[in-house]
This record gives structure tokens, sequence and C-alpha cells, in this order.
């Protein structure tokens, strides 16, 4: 609470609202914690020990957007390079804490920085883009695939706007295109709008303009030979093994 209330204070304009979930030890209590997060989001700071709950915490957050970040673990980190000693399970022993684990790391800062068509300079230097209309699950999909290490960017393409230019000059990232059955993609955006309070149909809502959007898109991406991932059936983990196939398949092809 100290080093959460201590971050907070740096922010003057802002107003936190505290919400404790403390001694998490059990299923039951994890599914309660996961539903007042869901009712009330924002920032999670977590010191989750068991690696099942760590798991599923951060699954959950990267489904909902929600940002999650373990306030120990970097702690842990230098503590164990001091010492030139091992983290005991008891303590989230199941984070390796070599090179590889600092990779994911600063492929999730990566995911942050580059979401949502954010800093399109700095996508030269990602290993994996993706590209999708809205709601087609780009930006969990970044999240988790930084969790396994690679730097991912997404830029959303909207109708009427052209992907940046600069991008067809990028030669290291593989770009992936996101689709979805345009009935699905009209289910979840009306249900985000519910979530707003907007209850009124909308150009963004409505099935026609959608499925002109999911053309437009396969249009941009078979004309630029770029892999496809339909993600209307597949979770966030399938979606990620999929792109994950797809990227080893091209840097083994390129290494040949």
């Amino acid at each position: 609470m100290a080093m959460m209330k201590a971050s907070c204070a740096q922010f003057r304009d802002g107003t936190p609202l505290e919400h404790l979930h403390a001694l998490v030890r059990s299923e039951d209590q994890m599914e309660k914690t996961l539903s007042e997060i869901e009712n009330k989001p924002g920032v999670v700071l977590y010191t989750l020990a068991n690696p099942e709950r760590r798991k599923t915490l951060e699954k959950f957050c990267a489904e909902k957007r929600i940002p999650c970040v373990s306030i120990l673990d970097q702690s842990l980190a230098m503590l164990g390079r001091y010492l030139g000693a091992s983290v005991s399970h008891e303590v989230a022993a199941q984070r390796t804490l070599d090179s590889d684990y600092y990779d994911r790391i600063a492929a999730l800062d990566f995911a942050m920085a580059h979401d949502d068509g954010q800093n399109i300079m700095g996508l030269r230097d990602a290993d994996i883009i993706l590209l999708g209309i809205s709601r087609t699950s780009k930006t969990p999909t970044s999240i988790y695939l930084a969790n396994r290490g690679y730097k991912t960017g997404n830029i959303p393409l909207v109708p009427t706007s052209p992907i940046p230019p600069i991008l067809t000059t990028f030669d290291n990232p593989f770009v992936i295109g996101l689709v979805a059955q345009p009935e699905r993609i009209s289910q979840i955006r009306s249900q985000r709008l519910v979530g707003l309070n907007e209850n009124r149909t909308t150009d963004y809502t409505k099935l026609e303009n959608i499925r002109d959007e999911m053309k437009d898109a396969k249009r941009l991406f078979a004309r630029n030979g770029y892999p496809v991932v339909d993600v209307t059936r597949r979770s966030i983990e399938e979606t990620a093994a999929k792109i994950i196939t797809l990227y080893q398949r091209r840097r083994n092809g390129a290494a040949r």
C-alpha cells in the first residue's frame, strides 16, 4: 500500500481510489477479486506469489485491457543478482530472473508504448505488428505476445483512413492481419457501447458497415501479402500461438 500511495502522490491532478484485495489465497477469493476488478477497473499492482493465481490474474487483465504490474519482481531480480542466489518458490520462483525475463519486461513496455497506433516510427523496431479493425483483439493479443517476449505493436484500421505509408518501408517487423466474422464484431461493439451507457445504433455497430470495413481490411492484407489470422473462435492464447507459429516460420525461412 505504501508503494501505491507514494506512486499516486506524484500525480497531483488525480485523485486515486484505492481498492485493497488482501490475502487472496484460494480460488474463490481470486474469483471474487477478479469480479471486483472488472466492476471497478484501474491499474492493478499485485504481489501474488502463487504461480497459478498470478497466471489467472495476468490473463484476466490482458483480456480486459487492464494494466497489471507485479511490484516485487524487479526488487527480487535485483536482490537475486546481488546475492547470487535464486528466489524461492514461495515468492514467484516461476519467473526465471535471466535475460529472457528482462526481455519480457522490455517487450511489455514496448507494447504499452505502441498500442493503438501510437509512436508509429518506433514500430520499426517491433518483432510483430498487428493490423485490424476495431474489436479484433489487437491490444490483448499484443500484451500476451509481449509477455512471451515479442515486441509487439498494433495499428487500428479506420474507415477512409489509409495505413501509415511508412509502414511499408519497415523490413524487420512481421505484419499480421486480424479478421473476424462481422456478426461477432457487431456484437462486441454493441456490448462495449452499452458499457459506456450508449444504447443508440451508430455506424460503429451497423452490420453492413462492419462488413465493408472487413472487406477493405482483407483487401489490404491481400494486396500487401500480410498473413491473416481469424480471431472469431480463438481465445487470446490461441491467436497468439498461431501468430508465433507464423512468425517462427517466417524467421526460419529468412534464415535459409
